[in-house]
């Protein structure tokens, strides 16, 4: 395989609930962090590696970013743009929001599917100028419902700091992520650049009080066949492994007692997602 700029990124994942009841969990993944501009060089020289193709790890276009579809309940109105390559969508969607990159780079730090399963709850796009410098951030949050939703952090969002710049912002999530959060809260994101370390952190804050704390922390490892073929060893079925453990601790939490919201109670507040669910869906657009 040539030599590439994508890299792998070998990470622990840590939720921690401290209200209405605490509870903590905590596990390891591995996730790529894929250059768009190589799409059509990675999977050169693995065979069990594919891009827009089946295989036993494979990354598909088509799972990101849907722009091309209508926008439920948004500013849009709903209306589908032509559809586009995943690169081609990331740059017409910072520019959009006032952030072109032209010249620049987008790397996207995603799970890959296995065995042609996709499950991403979050996925980031780091987007760089054309000097190499972070410019812009997407959080793409997708739930369990498969509804997608993605966050946009701006240049007015970047915070400089010993580690590497950061993107900080506080927005009201308007989505509905998990039944034990309500969905006018805030997702406070703290998402680093990624370099030799990677440090990401998402929190849940209601009014001024904190109630659920995430974090992704890895580091970086060369995007090489022998060790994808490792990580898929040692992290099997990782996509399933993760919905699974979702709703493990959806479980336990149901044991504890923790407050549950159904997600047809508040449609008109579940806003600027793609692929609404059937409970949301027939809900007029504003």
């Amino acid at each position: 395989m040539t030599a590439v700029r994508s890299s792998l990124y070998e990470c622990n994942v840590m939720h921690h609930r401290f209200a209405p009841r605490a509870h903590r969990f905590a596990y390891r993944i591995f996730m790529l962090a894929v250059d768009l501009d190589e799409l059509d060089a990675l999977a050169k020289g693995i065979p069990f590696l594919s891009v827009n193709g089946r295989n036993l790890l494979s990354f598909m276009e088509k799972d990101y970013l849907p722009t091309g579809e209508p926008l439920h309940n948004g500013d849009a109105g709903g209306k589908a743009a032509a559809p586009l390559g995943l690169r081609d969508r990331v740059h017409a969607y910072l520019g959009e929001h006032g952030a072109a990159i032209p010249g620049g780079r987008i790397v996207l730090l995603t799970l890959p599917r296995v065995a042609g399963y996709a499950f991403n709850p979050v996925s980031f796009y780091f987007c760089y100028d054309s000097q190499g410098r972070p410019a812009a951030a997407i959080a793409e949050v997708t739930n369990t419902f498969r509804e997608v939703k993605p966050y946009f952090l701006g240049p007015a969002a970047i915070r400089g700091g010993a580690g590497g710049e950061t993107f900080q912002s506080r927005v009201p999530k308007f989505f509905y992520v998990s039944p034990f959060s309500d969905v006018d809260v805030a997702f406070d994101f703290r998402l680093r650049a990624p370099g030799e370390g990677l440090s990401i952190h998402i929190d849940d804050y209601q009014g001024d009080a904190r109630t659920l704390a995430s974090a992704l922390t890895g580091r970086r490892r060369p995007f090489t066949g022998s060790r994808l073929a490792w990580y898929a060893v040692k992290y099997p079925l990782i996509t399933l492994k993760v919905i699974a453990l979702i709703h493990l601790h959806a479980l336990l939490l149901r044991i504890k007692r923790v407050p549950w919201f159904a997600k047809a109670a508040r449609p008109v507040d579940q806003r600027a997602l793609y692929r609404p669910h059937q409970s949301i869906a027939t809900t007029p657009l504003n």
